[in-house]
């Protein structure tokens, strides 16, 4: 959404003859509430815009498309050093990467664990795209958000992603068996119900092995929240302006259809196989 700021207009009077100091007091009156009335004008324009840039993205996320609007990074709880997770790939570890990492394709999937679409979508495809990898296809590289804390409130999707860094420590795997516990659990985003480091925990603890005193103590400790910072501001300044967003090879994969639901399973598969014939 672009904003238009109209210049100031400052009225200068042209006349031959000197003006009293009478004129002169009444054009400065003048002059300071024509300033005034446009700052009036400005500032309603100023509200009008995050309303309506409020209301774009409510709109966005019931219609199936989460937009980020917001660029904040989330970072609640994200003091610290910080502390990169094993396991984790690129500028300061901020790239998860899951399967063979010589993989000739390379799928980039951006995701919020509190986005409801992004569970539509794991909910539909997820074990296909997982699949995929597992069979050398391709490697998946997870860029993960926290945009929807900025647009609804809350902390959620920032608490799940320290926890999930607290899994990546532990290895790959875990990381990604906790992802789809989360996205299988996922509540309603309005509720922020990831905002809870013990309703976190209750669902590690459905991974098995991933609960340990030293994972539970890096996730009350929030040992990772200023990499899930880091993750965060790194997908703000990706170019990428909602979730879930799925590249093959740098190509953008359409796997909703026109009326918002999830391609099948196969054809997400004749998807992939059609791109990466194209990128031999």
């Amino acid at each position: 959404m672009s904003v238009n700021h109209e210049p100031t207009q400052h009225p200068r009077a042209h006349s031959s003859k000197k003006p009293t100091k009478q004129q002169a007091r009444q054009s400065a009156r003048e002059r300071l509430q024509q300033e005034r009335a446009h700052h009036r004008q400005a500032e309603a324009r100023r509200r009008r815009i995050a309303i309506g840039a409020a209301i774009t993205a409510v709109v966005l996320v019931g219609a199936g498309i989460a937009v980020a609007v917001g660029t904040g990074t989330g970072s609640t709880g994200a003091s610290g050093p910080l502390v990169v997770p094993a396991h984790s790939s690129g500028t300061d570890g901020t790239v998860i990467v899951y399967g063979n990492p010589n993989a000739k394709h390379t799928l980039d999937v951006w995701e919020d664990f509190r986005c409801p679409i992004c569970d539509k979508l794991e909910k539909t495809d997820g074990s296909t795209i997982q699949q995929l990898a597992d069979n050398g296809t391709y490697k998946i590289q997870y860029h993960l958000a926290t945009f929807l804390d900025d647009n609804l409130g809350g902390s959620g999707s920032m608490d799940a992603l320290q926890v999930a860094g607290a899994a990546l420590n532990e290895s790959t795997a875990q990381f990604k068996a906790f992802h789809d516990v989360l996205y299988a659990n996922q509540p309603d985003e309005q509720t922020d119900g990831f905002g809870n480091l013990n309703t976190l925990l209750d669902l590690a603890r459905k991974v098995p092995g991933l609960v340990t005193p030293q994972f539970t103590k890096a996730v009350q400790d929030r040992v990772y929240a200023p990499w899930a910072a880091k993750v965060s501001a790194a997908f703000n300044t990706s170019g990428v302006t909602g979730t879930p967003t799925l590249k093959l090879d740098g190509k953008q994969l359409t796997v909703f259809d026109n009326s918002g639901n999830p391609v099948t399973p196969a054809q997400y598969t004749a998807l992939v196989q059609q791109t990466t014939a194209t990128t031999k």
